[in-house]
């Protein structure tokens, strides 16, 4: 990858994580222009990592949850693209799950929550023992115990090892 390559996609997570900021700042709209903006010149072709982060940012700032589960679904298969190879972000896997776990608890799809919920909880042991690993665990736990508690949903949650009494 040449300096000038490199430079160009420093510039674009740059611009990513301005429009997170937007979002997270509770400005929603201006981050989702902003975010579409960038994914009309990244393109559905685009480099599997960006379009992978800016996918799961994007499902964020969608209002309608039939959006943000196909933004979710998006940041899903552009991981998925990146294959085993070295830039894989395993660490991706567990939140990408969660996110498409609770897009389909909003809905009112349990079954396919449950099935996202447990890739989650799956892909969970590839995360690191600090504040975000923990924190993952911590609301995969939460949307089981919310999807538990909803009648006909079937079992209840099965707690971390470190949540277990």
């Amino acid at each position: 990858m040449t300096e000038q390559q490199e430079a160009s996609e420093d510039a674009l997570m740059t611009r990513i994580g301005q429009a997170v900021i937007l979002l997270h700042a509770g400005d929603r709209e201006e981050a989702r222009n902003r975010l579409g903006d960038i994914w009309s010149e990244l393109g559905e072709e685009g480099d599997s990592l960006h379009r992978c982060t800016l996918a799961h940012y994007m499902a964020d700032a969608q209002d309608d949850p039939a959006d943000e589960l196909a933004w979710d679904l998006r940041a899903l298969s552009a991981a998925e693209a990146l294959g085993d190879g070295p830039l894989v972000p395993r660490g991706f896997y567990p939140s990408l799950h969660l996110s498409l776990a609770d897009d389909y608890v909003k809905l009112r799809r349990p079954e396919a929550a449950k099935v996202h919920l447990a890739r989650a909880r799956a892909a969970a042991a590839a995360l690191a023992d600090d504040g975000y690993g923990n924190g993952v665990r911590a609301a995969i736990a939460r949307l089981e115990r919310r999807l538990a508690a909803e009648p006909g949903t079937g079992p209840g949650p099965r707690p971390f090892p470190e949540q277990s009494p």
